[in-house]
């Protein structure tokens, strides 16, 4: 009797030990599977501006998170001179360079009418001017706006003049230009020029 016992005993603390170290190496590669879920949120954007087809507008910007406001700054270059509607559309998705239309609409989230930056929906940023040469300086500040929430979706740069005031995009003629909003890597440091 004793000895049944004792192997019982046995086999039973065998068998607690085995349950205990299987659910250790589960919940350790379970806190792994979720270890990106912890990860710092982006603070540098890129977007690289490609034309539509025959066109020649291209340029670079670079969206820097500053607290709660994030904020857009590059050149565009080879557009007519004069202002140029300038947004964020709701797709990152350039299948169609024929004319840029695989972007969709503008990025409106909230469903309020097209307006001036500040009284608009998100993605309206209104014009940047091109100069003489045909380049635009963007420097926009998108207030309460956080970088993840336009990841993946994309800049378009119009023919012409937004008006700030026509539904539902206003007036800004065909895209000429179209840049995929990625998260940028802080640690790249480009050529001297």
């Amino acid at each position: 009797m004793i000895r049944s016992t004792f192997s019982f005993a046995s086999a039973f603390a065998v068998a607690a030990l085995m349950m205990q170290s299987s659910f250790a190496q589960e919940t350790k590669a379970h806190d792994h599977e979720h270890a990106g879920a912890h990860a710092a949120m982006p603070t540098l954007g890129v977007a690289v501006i490609q034309p539509t087809a025959g066109g020649k507008v291209r340029g670079m910007l670079r969206l820097m998170q500053k607290g709660e406001n994030l904020q857009v700054m590059g050149k565009i270059r080879n557009l007519t001179p004069g202002d140029h509607g300038f947004h964020i559309h709701e797709f990152g998705d350039m299948r169609n360079m024929k004319d840029g239309t695989s972007a969709g609409g503008h990025f409106n989230p909230s469903g309020v009418p097209h307006g001036a930056p500040g009284h608009g929906h998100v993605g309206d940023l209104g014009n940047i001017t091109a100069n003489a040469e045909g380049e635009a300086t963007v420097d926009v500040t998108l207030e309460h706006t956080m970088l993840h929430f336009i990841l993946g979706r994309s800049f378009v740069v119009h023919a012409g003049k937004d008006d700030l005031t026509s539904q539902p995009s206003g007036d800004a003629g065909p895209r000429v230009g179209v840049g995929i909003i990625g998260a940028g890597n802080p640690e790249y440091k480009a050529a001297g020029k």
